[in-house]
């Protein structure tokens, strides 16, 4: 076998191999990419619902517009913002953060409703009704942060 032989067999039978392990190696990098992210915005929204939580405890008044008259309005609000806090730090233990996300995905549901109903009433909980409807959709942006984070 001559030299020109030799790199006509390379090129045929190892340099296929070579391409589809450069397409692994892109696989898993693009795979710990993901995961890398998924766990910046799984902590970012344990953040996000530790200072909420925390924030029914420091100013009450501001939840009470958004808790249905049927409901016990103080209970409800300290009631929350337990969960929101519970729920926040669940996501920064490995043992809790499956149960954690999933809790932060039913919460974000259950507030969904609430968005609605401020939209059509006479006055809104926060703000006017352009500011209602500004946060309907970032509610549907929290919604799919929740799933996205919750998913294994």
């Amino acid at each position: 076998m001559n030299l020109g032989d030799a790199l006509q067999f390379l090129v045929v039978h190892i340099e296929p191999h070579i391409q589809q392990a450069n397409r692994n190696l892109s696989i898993i990098q693009q795979n710990q990419f993901m995961q890398t992210t998924k766990l910046i915005l799984t902590f970012a929204f344990g953040l996000l619902m530790i200072l909420g939580g925390v924030n029914h405890f420091l100013k009450p008044e501001m939840y009470a517009p958004f808790i249905p008259n049927f409901l016990p309005t103080e209970a409800t609000n300290y009631l929350f913002g337990i969960l929101e806090i519970v729920c926040g730090l669940g996501v920064f233990i490995p043992m809790f953060r499956g149960w954690a996300t999933l809790g932060i995905l039913v919460l974000m549901l259950l507030f969904l409703p609430l968005h609605f109903w401020d939209i059509f009433r006479e006055k809104p909980a926060i703000g006017s009704h352009q500011v209602a409807l500004i946060r309907l959709p970032i509610q549907f942006i929290f919604i799919a942060w929740a799933w996205f984070i919750s998913k294994k």
